[in-house]
């Protein structure tokens, strides 16, 4: 396991601009109000509400590493990506079977595309669950709804032939994320400061054939 710029990192998990919310003390707040309403302030950490906190600030950071290093092609993924724009998720659902690739930018290389690999959502009563099938490093979760043309997702990292945890296990497994549906069917999640390697994470689908 990796862990790099953690200065970096630490600077901006406690650091959020002066105009938005933090997360960390809307948990706070509802903590201590005794959890009136049941939201995913229940269920996240404060750890990773920090990391949602940080999220813009590591999205610009590793775009600025990815464009700086990245090959051309990658690049020019990257910038497709970075313009598409945020649709709704009303009305659209997440289950069924799906392409799944990542896109690492930032950190140990500047932008890494892995090839596709397979992903299946399932609703299983109390919402939309994910699991990333295929490949080495996986990933187990839930979402939950964060306004109209956002998610946010909580799920844990394992590696193949491994159990997954249940999230807020700890560091080494704890995943969140932001979850963004783009141009037709296809949608992505958008890691910061994940554990290992890079400053964001991106993990993109598509439906598969």
């Amino acid at each position: 396991m990796h862990r790099i710029l953690l200065p970096i990192f630490t600077f901006a998990l406690i650091t959020v601009p002066a105009n938005a919310q933090s997360l960390v003390q809307e948990k706070l707040d509802m903590e201590r109000a005794g959890f009136e309403k049941d939201t995913v302030m229940q269920d996240i950490t404060y750890r990773d509400a920090a990391r949602l906190d940080a999220y813009a600030r590591m999205r610009t950071e590793a775009f600025r590493q990815a464009r700086a290093g990245g090959a051309s092609v990658d690049v020019a993924l990257l910038d497709e990506i970075d313009q598409r724009p945020e649709r709704s998720f009303e009305d659209f659902d997440l289950t069924g079977k799906w392409q799944c690739r990542t896109i690492k930018t930032g950190g140990l290389a500047p932008l890494v595309v892995y090839d596709w690999f397979r992903c299946q959502v399932n609703d299983d009563g109390a919402g939309w669950v994910l699991e990333k099938l295929t490949g080495s490093q996986r990933t187990r979760g839930r979402f939950f709804t964060d306004g109209d043309s956002r998610l946010i997702y909580l799920g844990s990292y394992f590696v193949k032939d491994d159990r997954p945890l249940r999230y807020g296990s700890g560091r080494n497994s704890d995943q969140v994320a932001y979850v963004f549906r783009g141009k037709d069917d296809g949608w992505r999640m958008e890691f910061p400061a994940p554990e290992r390697e890079s400053v964001l994470d991106i993990l993109e689908f598509r439906r598969a054939p």
